[in-house]
């Protein structure tokens, strides 16, 4: 009789619901630039748009090509001269006996450079930059030198005659033992005290551009 109940109530009992889990996936996404329309793609590409990929390519080339040739760069050319006369590197370079006379070189980069006999008689070398360089036994008479830089420069056994240096720097070790300065103008120079006194011995002229006094112009007693 027991049997008979519980196989009587178990028929008449609705199936137990079974929850189905619910699983949720995010979409990938796809730049649509890659894509043709897809009712007109081709066997070929299966709807990629290679040519988008072939300019996506060559310009990463082109830009990786770029960043690495930056490395690869002549020394020289990172080191170009001013002025009108620097398209030619004159930076760091042996211009020994190299002829500038009556160029304009006005803020030309000559630092570092070895320019021994180097002619720049009657040049226009108003700013120029002759840091640490050697000049021994250039030719700089008649030339345009205000605001010059000589700073640690070798300007020994030059020929300064009629040169005007007004407010050229000469700081450092800079030396112009042995050098013809008749007529040269230093106004505003600053000179070594032992350089000065040097100078004062050997100085004389006029400097026929500013009308100045070489010995004035180098406050000589």
């Amino acid at each position: 009789m027991a049997l008979l109940l519980n196989v009587s109530l178990s028929s008449k009992l609705p199936p137990f619901p079974i929850p189905k889990p619910h699983l949720s996936f995010p979409k990938p996404h796809l730049d649509s630039s890659l894509f043709h329309n897809t009712n007109s793609a081709t066997p070929q590409g299966n709807g990629i748009n290679f040519d988008h990929l072939h300019l996506s390519v060559t310009r990463g080339s082109f830009v990786a090509l770029l960043s690495a040739s930056l490395f690869f760069v002549d020394p020289a050319l990172a080191f170009k001269g001013g002025g009108p006369y620097g398209a030619e590197v004159t930076r760091g370079q042996d211009l020994t006996g190299k002829d500038f006379s009556g160029k304009s070189l006005i803020k030309q980069d000559f630092k570092t450079s070895i320019l021994r006999q180097a002619n720049f008689k009657g040049a226009n070398l108003l700013g120029a930059s002759f840091f640490d360089a050697d000049l021994t036994g250039a030719d700089l008479s008649d030339a345009d030198l205000r605001g010059a830089d000589f700073s640690l420069a070798n300007v020994t056994k030059a020929n300064l005659s009629n040169a005007n240096l007004e407010g050229a720097l000469a700081t450092g070790n800079t030396s112009f033992r042995g050098s013809i300065i008749t007529g040269a103008d230093f106004t505003d120079v600053p000179l070594r005290e032992d350089q000065r006194e040097y100078l004062c011995k050997v100085a004389d002229g006029v400097n026929p551009t500013t009308g100045n006094a070489t010995r004035e112009t180098l406050l000589c007693n």
